[in-house]
């Protein structure tokens, strides 16, 4: 059995069929592997958003859990906010349809940001109150509004100097 294009040089596969898509030769092209390719790209996306959405939900977790953490800790807390809040949006205005998506993945992001900032909240030191994991809300305790909101970081935004 012969290795294909695709499986031998995923390269060179991707530039012959996107020669024969602009010469218009659709009975030459390999369909299966391009189908495939434009359903990963779909996920590559869904996956960025979701990985994104977790880290911050993350960060604004433990500015909510450890609003006492020193000014330090939680400054890198906030970069981390906007850090991720900006790809977030630059990827939601570069594919509109993946905002539809957002409340889907919102609780699964919430659980995994949730198991990190209690991860990361048993590593605190110099003093930070380690908060029990019972502190941490069961369901997401932000709306997609919030999360988005350039001035939102999990508490009262009195509380961002």
């Amino acid at each position: 059995m012969s290795v294909s294009l695709y499986e031998k040089d995923f390269n060179l596969w991707l530039e012959l069929t996107i020669k024969q898509l602009e010469s218009h030769e659709f009975t030459v092209l390999d369909t299966v592997n391009l189908i495939e390719e434009l359903k990963n790209l779909g996920k590559a996306e869904k996956n960025a958003l979701d990985s994104n959405l977790m880290i911050l939900l993350a960060h604004l977790l433990k500015l909510k859990i450890q609003a006492d953490a020193p000014e330090t800790m939680k400054n890198s807390r906030y970069n981390s906010v906007i850090e991720h809040r900006k790809c977030i949006k630059k990827q939601l205005s570069k594919m509109l349809s993946l905002k539809s998506y957002l409340p889907e993945i919102l609780e699964d992001s919430y659980v995994d940001g949730k198991d990190i900032a209690i991860k990361e909240g048993k590593l605190a030191s110099f003093g930070v109150r380690i908060p029990d994991k019972s502190e941490y809300p069961h369901l997401c305790p932000f709306t997609i509004e919030e999360i988005l909101d350039d001035e939102f970081y999990g508490s009262s935004l009195s509380d961002v100097g």
